[in-house]
């Protein structure tokens, strides 16, 4: 019980201690803009594969044996949408065709959305490495 008594004792004397001091930092305001920047850069390396390709989704709208029906999907997207692109890839014993760039989840299923009016197949999202520059950021000038 004494010990108990003690250990009490020394635990409010180690709180006090803590509570009684005040730590007031004291910090250069370019501070929040060079950590606001180096967030934006962690942001944008996620997206980054090891060897510098953007990562993101496209939609798969044919898989199929038949080289003919995979260039027919092909062009009839082509032909709705003529400023998105579409890709045709052949991996034994399939050829599968892919169409956008798409950064985000969302803008891929809105454009799903417009697609599926015009094109009665099975739409799939699907993660993908895709083309994309990233726009040229400004410099932000620190003073430092």
């Amino acid at each position: 019980m004494v010990k108990s008594v003690l250990v009490c004792i020394m635990l409010t004397c180690v709180l006090q201690c803590f509570a009684a001091d005040t730590i007031v930092v004291h910090k250069d305001s370019r501070l929040n803009v060079l950590t606001a920047k180096q967030a934006e850069i962690n942001k944008s390396k996620v997206r980054l594969t090891p060897n510098g390709q953007y990562k993101g989704f496209r939609l798969l709208i044919a898989v199929t044996n038949n080289r003919d029906e995979a260039n027919t999907a092909k062009a009839s997207i082509l032909q709705a949408f003529p400023a998105v692109k579409a890709y045709l890839s052949y991996l034994s014993p399939y050829f599968k065709v892919k169409v956008g760039n798409f950064t985000s989840r969302e803008d891929a299923e809105n454009f799903k959305t417009e697609l599926a009016k015009i094109y009665d197949g099975g739409i799939y999202i699907v993660e993908d490495i895709i083309e994309y520059e990233q726009p040229k950021e400004d410099t932000i000038h620190t003073g430092i």
